[in-house]
């Protein structure tokens, strides 16, 4: 199983300037490119300061100058705010830019917030009809000459230009959670990201059994890789209670994510509070006690543990989500700890 990690920038209040916060992911692609991981993923969001990513080509292209070995993956590009003919040619260009080390992930969607500002007040939900569109013609656009009639999208005749170095195309991802995208995604020979966001490790269970049908119904297609995100921080043995502050960050993130996703309030120059504490009392998932066994946090061992499981379970990518709302240097020690101490046991 192979390690990746997933981040952004993330702001909490205007005391860290943007530059600050764009050395410090800069750090970390670094560090994991140095310690051994294969892939740094870094996505799209807009107009949210604690998830600041309005596209991840800038940064991934920043990345393949100060890189050498480590894959750049745009995890994700939000289908319905692209044309086929942006996405082949921003892809390819960046595949050239770092020889052929480009990975592209592709999703519907999630924040409506999004998609009213975005793709004229479009359903987030409905998003999935773009996916579908989008996936099949950036690849016929890899590949040449291709005219383009459909439901969402017409253009005649086009190709990517530049073509992407690796061939016959660069990896494709899909985030899939239902069944029928995970049959999507097999189908048209993508691989599947999942996340269990803050349910256990039943959840991974889960989704591997819904990917492992797709990939059964599709004998025809080469079984593509599974790769699971999850929130992770790893702190020393020496403190017992290590846990608890990262469980704390973690709660703080899904319920600003709760905040944005329900989309009820204007935020303020880019920030909004998170949801607060009184809405989630009926939901034990949030409390940080259950966030210590759903997230993947632990010492160095606990953690081994664990992707021993996943490992054996058939997961071929492990991603280290590291946006946590922690400060940078406690997600700096985490990572330094991963790398030292948790990699190791995979090689």
């Amino acid at each position: 199983m192979r390690f990746s990690l997933f981040v952004h920038m993330e702001r909490w209040d205007e005391e860290v300037s943007h530059r600050q916060l764009f050395e410090n992911l800069s750090e970390l692609a670094l560090m994991a490119e140095a310690g051994g991981f294969s892939t740094v993923w870094i996505g799209e969001h807009h107009a949210m300061e604690y998830t600041i990513s309005p596209s991840p080509m800038p940064l991934l292209a920043h990345l393949a100058a100060k890189t050498s070995t480590i894959r750049l993956g745009a995890g994700t590009i939000i289908a319905p705010f692209w044309h086929p003919l942006r996405v082949a040619g921003e892809c390819a260009l960046l595949d050239v830019i770092s020889n052929g080390r480009m990975e592209v992930g592709l999703a519907r969607g999630a924040y409506q917030f999004e998609f009213d500002r975005l793709a004229d007040g479009l359903p987030a939900a409905d998003g999935g009809k773009h996916l579908r569109e989008l996936v099949p013609a950036v690849r016929a656009l890899w590949q040449g000459d291709y005219t383009h009639d459909g439901e969402i999208w017409q253009f005649p005749t086009s190709t990517s230009v530049p073509k992407p170095v690796q061939q016959p195309t660069p990896p494709m991802w899909i985030a899939a959670r239902d069944p029928a995208s995970h049959d999507f995604a097999v189908a048209q020979g993508c691989n599947v990201m999942v996340t269990p966001l803050m349910k256990g490790d039943e959840e991974v269970i889960d989704l591997k059994g819904k990917f492992d049908t797709a990939v059964g119904n599709h004998p025809e297609v080469p079984r593509p890789d599974l790769m699971v995100l999850r929130h992770t921080h790893v702190h020393s043995p020496d403190e017992p209670d290590g846990w608890r502050p990262a469980a704390v960050a973690i709660n703080r993130f899904y319920r600003t994510f709760d905040a944005w996703f329900g989309n009820q309030t204007t935020p303020q120059n880019g920030f909004l509070p998170p949801s607060p504490t009184s809405k989630f009392e009926s939901r034990p998932d949030f409390e940080p006690e259950s966030l210590h066994k759903t997230a993947m946090i632990g010492t160095a061992s606990e953690v081994i543990e664990r992707l021993r499981a996943y490992e054996e379970l058939g997961v071929d990518e492990y991603s280290f989500w590291i946006d946590t709302s922690l400060p940078h240097e406690e997600k700096r020690k985490s990572l330094e700890l991963f790398i030292k101490e948790v990699i190791p046991a995979f090689q």
